[in-house]
This record gives structure tokens, C-alpha cells and sequence, in this order.
């Protein structure tokens, strides 16, 4: 490992504090850094305050620390650190409530459908002048401005006085103008309102459009007015300039504005919030990770910079926390540990029994446990050679020992299973089933390599475990992957030759079945051929042919390395000179868009650091290498830090550093697979890219908008999540510890 310099430069990440880098004195690729001081960033996250069925149309924190809430049912509060909400209005009085706001003396003042409340010294009554409903309330100093349709009150110690204006009685917002006059948002406009004078804007040199609904000084005086169409910004009285849906604001319905206390700008729409940063950065909160609903109406800070958010089904709290990466991965390490490690060691997702709640997980399988679980073997892996933590070595030694198991279980002399489950358990997916005649004739036309298994799972013969059979592609890459990393950073000499032997078994049941899976039927399982007889001469298997050729030689190759047994060279010369196969990989970066499938791209990751690693041979190495440098370009603009990674790990670079760590603090704290849905958004484009045969945004989103990620799944998916799942973290767990592990990530 090269030594890192010292020469420091700071980057300023959007929303968070300045995160120091290092970079080497030799040019990088555009003067990447290539070293992250790991140091505190601010990690947002989310607080839900549900009031189903009872739309919030105001919210308060108020300097107590309670939160009050203005709703169709009545004004409710929450006091600190509860999380219920309690009615304050009974009886008759309660009813529909509009607006809630605190003065300087500290008392609460609530509009609602018959007037005007105020609660002070813990009694609430009703302010004598004011006619309901009062839509809007303004403090200022010891004024109080009371509005909605039947009029416009000001009030003082001394009561509350009728204003004598004409004013729209559709008023949505109302703030002060900093001095003794008020900006007030209506349906037909904004007025500016002073004891003298009454100005009525509404045209559209002034405007984007007259329907205005919030309003908010920004950090140095420009009113930003909100409405339909988006933000008016207006400099001493004139239109300065306007944003939208081109700038960043996901809806052209604008329901709030609100500066927040590090000068940023929220924007609540109904379609999320989204916050415009004083460097130029912008950042959107939506989808129920976020909120309990996309419609915001109103936005509030409290004394510790919280922000609360009133929507129709509740109340949000977006807040944060100071985190460093070692303190996110011990976060996530604690969570893999509870809910995501189930026997006999298996890392995946936990079925959540009510949605959206961690509290009701339970265990599940999953297709691809051996794959995600040869990842986390490779992370324990990183681990340990980054530490010698003698904990991620016996972690590490019992992954492995479940994907040897999947092998052991079946009975057979090399196939190995999907996954396995208790033999007690009764809930699992794709369960057995039969096909008839008409059934399979109609598969068969839709997809001619269709395989109609009907047992899926088998009775192992101890009679403790259920086996899942019709093992894929996509796992034995990831069990592979998962293999050469323990192998080379984490076993000790006699776990290396249990490796080797149980790689080479699995090797060897691959040739004597001509390079095909054989499931327990003799014959090959759905997507597990590699054989040349179907990739170079069935026209069917023609999309597979690159894909599959790179990994059959990648295979060969990590088991001739970890065996030094020459019949697995031969076979993968065999295969080179005769075959083609490394001719097929060439075109995996030209792949026909009508085969290309985000899935595949993680496959070739994993095979990259076999096929260098484990080559001799000058010509072919340079060959891989190669690829592996046409690969990457094409996947740089993924932000992958996986993929970033292995690149570095592959090629001894330091490529792409910034945006591997701005995953890794974007990514939020919340793995629910929440709902997710571009669709809605008006400030991106659909598009048919990178995946042709997919809907995708046109635009790359963070992490913490995007699906919870699991790595073979598409990262510009327009749409998808369920809520019933929640994910497994060795998606970021792993490419920490390998820039831990590469010396590109501090301790």
C-alpha cells in the first residue's frame, strides 16, 4: 500500500459540516482525493407522529418543548418527549382548526372555526373580538394579527380591534414585514398591508401566478413567496427571480415556505420538501421514509433545529444526530446483528409482520441468501484484514460455513441450494407447486428456457432443514466472490483447504455435467448454464453468452488458484483457445440493450477481482485489467461504491472517493424498503436508460431518496419498495470496510 501525503483540501459537502480530504501529490484523475479523514457530519433522520384520518394543517413546537398541532378535528398537543397526541378544545368548542403560533410572552394562540384561542398558564379561553374562522395568525411583538374570511383583527393588551381594509378573505399565510406591516398571501394574490397603506400584487411580472400560499425572508431579506407554479423571490418590492420545477422543486404546487435556523430555505410542496442551501445545493425529503405524507402543509423549527412537518396523516420530525462513518458503521453492524443474522448464519432481510415496523420483524428466506451472504463473508473479511479482529475471522468462518452447508445438505457431490430454513417453518416463499399440461405450454411460449419445477424444496436428510433447489447464476457468482475474499484475507491454513476443497468439489460437479448447475433432476437448473453447447450454439442462450463465459472462467480460474490442480487451467484454456470465451466476454461492455439487465453489472463485479487476482498469464491479465478499465467508465456515473472499490482493490487506484463517501453519509438510518415513486415528482424526466426495457429517472438520485439499496438492483429505479421488508446493511457495510481495508477511509 502506497503512503498517503498530507496535503489537505476541504470539501464542502451539502448540508453537512466540512469533511477534510487528502489527496497525493501525483495528478489523479481529475484531482480526486484519494484519502477521507473520517470526521462528525450531521445524519438526518425521521420521526413519525401519526394522526390518521385528522389532516394537520398547522404546526407548533413550542419553547417548552411540546408540539401543537392545528387539524381537522381540533387543536391537539404532544408534550415533550410523549408521543401521543391530546385534544385541548372540547365540547363544542372543538372543531376544525387552522392555524397555531406562540408570541414573545409565551402565549399559545390557536385560530379555529369559531374564533380565536390563546393558552396561557395552563388554561386555555377564548380571545373576545375576533369572528371565526381564523385562518392565519401573525405575532409580532406583543401584536397579535388574527385573519380568515370574515376579517382582520390586531390585537394588544388592551383586546382586539376590526381592521377597516380590504383584503381578500382567502388568506393562506400571513408573516411581518419586520417592521409594522404584514405580508399576507391570498388565493388572488399577495398584499402588503401597514397601518396607512394597503398594496395588492397579483400580475404575473410580479408573480409566477396569483394563487400564493407561504411566505418567508431567506438569510438576507429577499421575500421568497410560495404558491402555484413554485417560489417568486422578490428583492426590495421587485421580482427577482423564480424557481421551479427546472430549479429543483418536485411539485408546481408550493404549500409552504420556512427559513430554517442553518439558512437554508424549506420548500413544502405536495410532493415533499425540498431545501435550497446558501452554496447553491438543493436536497428533497419524500416518500414515507421521510414523511407520513408527501403533502406538506405547514413547516416549523423548534429550539434544537428540528424541523416539524404537518401533513394530512400526521406529524413529521425530521431531526439529527452528529455521526462519524465509524460511528454509522457500528450503528448499522448493531442492526445486522439483531435483526438480519438468522441460523445458522445467514445474512438477509427481516419480514417485517406490520408494515413499516422493526418492532414486529421475523425472520425470512430470500432467492438470493447465499449471494447476499458471500458479501457479507467478504465484509467480515475486510474486516478483519483491516483490524485483526479475531470476532470478524469467526464471523467470517461461520458465513462460510452456511454456504458450505448449502452444498452439504443436498446430498449431492457438488450442487449447492439457494438457501435453506427450519424444517418447522411453514411460511416461505415460492412454495411447491404442480403445472399442468396448459400451464407449462403457455410458459413455455412466453419463455422458452422456462423450467416448470414444481419441488423447490427438499427435506434435507437429518430432517432439520428445508432446501431450496434451482440454484442460480447470480448465486454462485456471489458465493465465489464471497470465497477469494475470505480465502486471501481471512482464513488460516487449514480453513484454506477446506475452501479449496469445497470450491474445487463444486467446480468439479460443474465440468461433469458439461459446465452446467445440475439440480437433483439431472438436468440443469433454470439460469445455471455455462456450458458452450447452449452459450455458443443455442440461439436462446445468446444473451447469456458474454455474461456467462466471463463467469465460467472466472470460476475455473479461483479454483485452479486455490487447488493448483492443473485440470481446472486446462479446461479454462480449453474454453479460451476453442470456445471463444474470452472473445464472448469482450462484448460484456457492448451488450445488446435488449439483454442488458442492471442485475448482471454486480455479477461482473464480483469476478473482476478473481479473474486479476488470480491470472498469471501477462497477456490475458492485461486483457482483464482492460476490461475491467471499459467496464468502469461506463459505470462510474452509478456512484457505486462497491463497484468504486473493487476497482481499486482490482487495479491498485483510488478512483472515485468523493462520491463512494457520499454514499455512505447520504445513505439514511432507516433500511425499511419504503415505498418509493419518482413518478410523481415534476422536476425529473423518464427516461429509457441505462436499462432499456426499464422506466428510470434521468437524473441519478441520493441514496436517501432512492430505494433501500441492495447493490444488483438498479439504482435509477423510477419506482418500486415494500414497506413488509427491511434490508439487510451489508450494502454499506461492505464497501466501508474495503476503503477502510484499500487505506482510502480512516479509522
Amino acid at each position: 500500500m502506497r503512503p498517503l501525503q498530507k496535503q489537505l483540501f476541504v470539501w464542502l459537502l451539502a448540508g453537512f459540516t466540512p469533511l477534510l480530504w487528502c489527496c497525493r501529490n501525483e495528478k489523479t484523475v481529475a484531482d480526486e482525493p484519494s484519502f477521507y479523514q473520517d470526521q462528525p457530519f450531521a445524519q438526518e433522520y425521521h420521526e413519525a407522529y401519526p394522526m390518521e384520518g385528522n389532516d394537520v394543517r398547522a404546526v407548533l413546537p413550542d419553547r417548552d418543548g411540546n408540539v401543537w398541532a392545528a387539524t381537522a378535528k381540533g387543536i391537539f398537543r404532544k408534550m415533550k418527549g410523549l408521543s401521543n397526541w391530546v385534544a385541548m378544545l372540547d365540547g363544542e368548542q372543538n372543531g376544525p382548526s387552522f392555524s397555531v403560533v406562540q408570541d414573545e410572552s409565551g402565549i399559545v394562540w390557536m385560530g379555529s372555526w369559531d374564533g380565536l384561542y390563546q393558552y396561557q398558564n395552563g388554561k386555555i379561553s377564548k380571545a373576545n373580538g375576533p369572528a371565526g374562522p381564523i385562518s392565519a395568525i401573525c405575532a409580532n411583538g406583543g401584536t397579535i394579527y388574527a385573519l380568515g374570511p370574515n376579517g382582520f383583527w390586531k390585537g394588544n393588551a388592551n383586546g382586539f380591534t376590526l381592521q377597516k381594509t380590504a383584503i381578500a378573505k382567502s388568506v393562506r399565510d400571513v408573516i411581518s414585514d419586520g417592521k409594522s406591516g404584514l405580508w399576507i398571501a391570498s388565493d388572488v394574490g399577495l398584499y402588503h398591508w401597514t397601518p396607512t397603506q394597503l398594496e395588492h400584487t397579483y400580475k404575473t411580472d410580479a408573480l409566477i401566478a396569483a394563487y400564493t400560499k407561504g411566505l418567508a425572508y431567506n438569510h438576507d431579506g429577499k421575500l421568497w413567496i410560495g404558491g402555484l407554479g413554485g417560489v417568486t423571490v422578490h428583492n426590495n418590492g421587485k421580482k427577482e427571480s423564480e424557481l421551479g420545477t427546472a430549479e429543483g422543486i418536485p411539485s408546481t404546487y408550493v404549500t409552504a415556505v420556512r427559513l430554517a435556523p442553518d439558512s437554508s430555505m424549506w420548500i413544502g410542496t405536495q410532493t415533499g420538501v425540498v431545501r435550497f442551501r446558501k452554496d447553491g445545493s438543493r436536497s428533497l425529503l419524500f416518500s414515507r421514509r421521510w414523511l407520513l405524507d408527501d403533502q406538506v402543509n405547514d413547516i416549523a423549527f423548534d429550539q434544537q433545529d428540528n424541523a416539524w412537518i404537518a401533513t394530512p396523516q400526521g406529524v413529521s420530525a425530521i431531526k439529527k444526530r452528529d455521526m462519524t462513518l465509524a460511528s454509522k458503521r457500528a450503528f448499522f453492524y448493531d442492526v445486522l446483528m439483531k435483526r438480519h443474522i438468522r441460523a445458522p448464519w445467514i445474512a438477509g432481510q427481516a419480514h417485517l409482520r406490520v408494515p413499516g415496523d422493526t418492532t414486529s420483524w421475523e425472520p425470512e428466506d430470500d432467492d438470493n441468501d447465499g449471494e447476499y451472504t458471500g458479501n457479507y463473508l467478504a465484509m467480515e473479511s475486510f474486516r478483519y484484514a483491516a483490524t485483526k479482529e479475531p470476532a470478524a475471522r469467526e464471523n467470517a468462518k461461520k458465513a462460510f460455513g452456511f454456504l458450505k452447508l448449502l452444498q452439504d445438505v443436498t446430498g449431492t457431490n457438488g450442487f449447492f441450494a439457494r438457501t435453506i430454513i427450519p424444517a418447522t417453518w411453514t411460511r416461505m416463499h415460492d412454495g411447491n407447486r404442480t403445472y399442468s399440461e396448459r400451464e407449462r405450454a403457455d410458459e413455455l411460449v412466453k419463455e422458452p428456457r422456462f423450467k416448470p419445477v414444481e419441488t423447490r424444496w427438499h427435506l434435507s436428510g437429518d430432517k432439520k432443514w428445508l432446501w431450496k433447489g434451482d440454484t442460480s447464476s447470480d448465486e454462485m457468482c456471489g458465493h465465489m466472490f464471497g470465497y477469494y475474499y475470505y480465502y486471501t484475507l481471512a482464513a488460516n491454513a487449514q480453513e484454506k483447504k477446506v475452501i479449496a476443497a469445497h470450491v474445487g468439489r463444486i467446480v468439479d460437479y460443474l465440468m461433469q455435467h458439461n459446465l452446467n448447475f445440475a439440480d437433483v433432476d439431472g438436468k440443469a437448473t433454470r439460469w445455471s448454464v455455462w456450458s458452450p453447447d447452449q452459450l455458443n450454439r443455442d440461439p436462446e442462450w445468446l444473451p447469456d453468452r458474454n455474461q456467462n463465459s466471463m463467469e465460467m472462467l472466472a470460476f475455473l480460474k479461483l479454483a485452479h488458484f486455490m487447488t493448483g490442480n492443473a485440470k481446472y487451467e486446462k479446461e479454462y484454456l480449453r474454453l479460451i483457445e476453442k470456445e471463444h470465451y474470452l472473445d464472448n466476454m469482450k462484448e460484456v461492455t457492448r451488450q445488446n440493450p435488449a439483454w442488458f439487465i442492471y442485475f448482471d453489472v454486480v455479477l461482473q463485479a464480483y469476478l473482476y477481482p478473481i479473474l486479476i487476482h488470480c491470472e498469471q498469464d501477462p497477456e490475458r491479465l492485461k486483457f482483464y485489467k482492460n476490461h475491467l478499465e471499459e467496464w468502469f467508465l461506463k459505470r462510474k456515473g452509478d456512484h457505486n461504491p462497491l463497484i468504486n472499490f473493487i476497482y481499486n482493490e482490482c487495479l491498485n487506484k483510488r478512483a472515485e472517493l468523493k462520491n463512494s463517501v457520499d454514499f455512505l453519509i447520504d445513505t439514511p438510518l432507516d433500511l425499511i424498503d419504503w415505498p418509493i415513486d419518482h413518478r410523481k415528482r415534476e422536476d425529473i424526466q423518464v427516461v429509457r436508460t441505462p436499462v432499456l426495457e426499464d422506466e428510470q429517472v434521468n437524473v441519478l438520485q441520493p441514496a436517501s431518496i432512492r430505494l433501500t439499496v441492495r447493490w444488483d438492483k438498479n439504482p435509477w429505479t423510477l419506482a418500486g419498495g415494500n414497506p413488509e421488508v427491511e434490508r439487510e446493511p451489508v450494502f454499506w457495510l461492505l464497501p466501508y470496510w474495503m476503503g477502510r481495508y484499500l487505506g482510502m477511509i480512516s479509522k
